[in-house]
């Protein structure tokens, strides 16, 4: 089963308890994903995380198909304002880990994810990750980076930064 690492990063000008306060509220989460995916929580999650928080919701990963799934993820560790992360236990990843790290920086607060995920179905699904998924996360996570620059302004000129390897 191959193991794909998806790192990002970027700073915003902020400070570290208005980055928590936004991140940590699991209805943000809808703000900061593309429309076309169609992101619906489907529970009532309150309005901040904590450990063993289990969000439901749907989307549709791939907006070229019309498939709606259903997905499930369980907040595993929170160390605030500084970390949480999050386990798929439900949804179509044989392996989704999602770190979200934070750190006060000079121009604010670096955000930085790093999610550990992988395909069910190995061998067949290769070309899938390949073809698809890496090109769909590429996508989010750039949708994700200029919404966060609307919401927050920029710091270091916008600089962003994305990564996508497999292990």
């Amino acid at each position: 089963m191959p193991i794909f690492k998806l790192e990002a990063a970027q700073t915003l000008p902020s400070d570290i308890d208005t980055a928590w306060q936004f991140f940590s509220d699991p209805h943000n989460l809808a703000v900061i994903t593309p429309p076309e995916m169609r992101f619906q929580i489907t529970g009532e999650p309150p309005s901040t995380i904590h450990p063993g928080l289990i969000i439901t919701y749907r989307l549709t990963p791939l907006p070229i198909l019309p498939l709606r799934v259903s997905w499930a993820t369980e907040i595993a560790q929170v160390n605030a304002p500084y970390y949480f992360a999050d386990d798929q236990i439900a949804g179509p990843y044989a392996l989704w880990h999602h770190q979200h790290h934070f750190q006060e920086v000079e121009n604010g607060v670096l955000a930085t994810d790093q999610v550990h995920w992988s395909l069910p179905l190995d061998p067949i699904s290769a070309p899938v990750a390949n073809l698809a998924v890496v090109p769909q996360l590429r996508r989010i996570f750039r949708f994700r980076a200029h919404k966060l620059q609307h919401l927050f302004g920029t710091a270091n000129g916008g600089q962003t930064s994305l990564r996508i390897t497999s292990l």
